[in-house]
């Protein structure tokens, strides 16, 4: 049995319509949610990008439902700030936040106006914020100099057990590395071989906890405005590191993409209008090995999605609670 998620796409939606969205997607069955953590969006079509640590509050406070967040702490983000937002929520709403932490885009990174490092020494500054941020929530004072700098760091509210910091890994490569400090591993959909060989290379490398897996899908009444939507709102997402990693705004993304052809989402989004295509395409990447998946339509409009995804959807997918362990109702 798998969680079933709804993904808030901050990039796409303001944060009004993100709650309500959620609010929806409770009811209709989901059992958890997710969120990116962006500056901006990926294009000037997508138009948001709100603020998520003040959503998430919102969220978990207007929901019964577990929400996470993908965050890329070292730069945008001091470690011990992101140390400090994880506790509290986790202190307000315990048992029912996570955050998968990753090395960062430079979309997001760069308003800070450091220099982008290359990947090696962003994957470096990313353990050394780890390794900050569980020690201030063990509650030890922490200083250190490295990448990053911490003071005399020291968290004054903390949950009773810190929330789980899970990886953020897209390659075989990194999601090895990351099983040495991770609880849990969180990616994102590619083809089931190439998902294959990341479970393979965190569960080999010892890695532990949650598989999580973020999938685009693109849902409408026929085939052809599924795809018009896809390509509309996803096409600067369809490339492969580094170009993602290292392009640092919407009009670059944009650029990028001016000569993606709609047939080119199906390689990153599940396109269809057929609900039982998208159940069948779920169910196999289901068992690979996954225990949550979040779904994320990456049309601006979520109802029509929520609603059929509800009610012909996660019937097959023996959705479970995250909380309970149980069968959702």
């Amino acid at each position: 049995m798998t969680v079933i998620g709804w993904h808030a796409s901050h990039e796409q939606l303001h944060p009004k319509d993100l709650l309500t969205s959620l609010q929806h997607a409770e009811q209709a069955g989901f059992t958890a949610a997710m969120c990116s953590d962006h500056f901006a969006p990926w294009s000037e079509r997508q138009g948001h990008s709100g603020f998520a640590w003040s959503w998430l509050g919102a969220a978990l406070q207007a929901t019964e439902l577990p929400v996470g967040v993908v965050n890329a702490p070292g730069q945008r983000y001091h470690p011990a700030i992101i140390a400090q937002a994880a506790a509290t929520l986790e202190a307000m709403f315990p048992g029912r936040f996570w955050a998968a932490l990753g090395s960062g885009e430079a979309m997001n990174e760069h308003i800070t106006g450091d220099a982008w490092p290359r990947k090696e020494h962003r994957n470096e500054r990313l353990l050394e914020s780890v390794t900050v941020m569980r020690s201030l929530l063990a509650g030890h004072e922490v200083s250190h100099e490295g990448h990053v700098t911490v003071d005399r760091a020291r968290l004054w509210t903390r949950p009773d057990a810190p929330p789980p910091l899970l990886a953020a890994a897209v390659s075989a490569e990194t999601a090895a590395w990351a099983a040495e400090w991770a609880d849990g591993l969180a990616t994102v959909n590619q083809s089931p071989d190439a998902l294959r060989n990341v479970v393979d290379a965190y569960r080999s490398a010892g890695g532990r906890g949650a598989l999580v897996l973020q999938v685009h899908v693109s849902y409408a009444a026929s085939d052809e405005e599924a795809l018009a939507i896809a390509h509309d709102q996803w096409r600067t997402n369809v490339f492969s590191p580094p170009l993602c990693w290292d392009l640092d705004s919407a009009e670059s993304f944009d650029i990028a993409a001016s000569h993606v052809e709609p047939e080119d989402l199906r390689g990153s989004v599940i396109v269809s209008s057929a609900t039982s295509e998208h159940a069948d395409r779920l169910a196999e990447l289901i068992d690979i090995g996954f225990d949550e998946v979040y779904l994320h339509h990456v049309g601006r409009e979520q109802r029509e999605f929520i609603d059929a995804f509800g009610e012909r959807v996660l019937p097959q997918l023996s959705v479970t609670s995250k909380l309970s362990g149980g069968a959702a109702a």
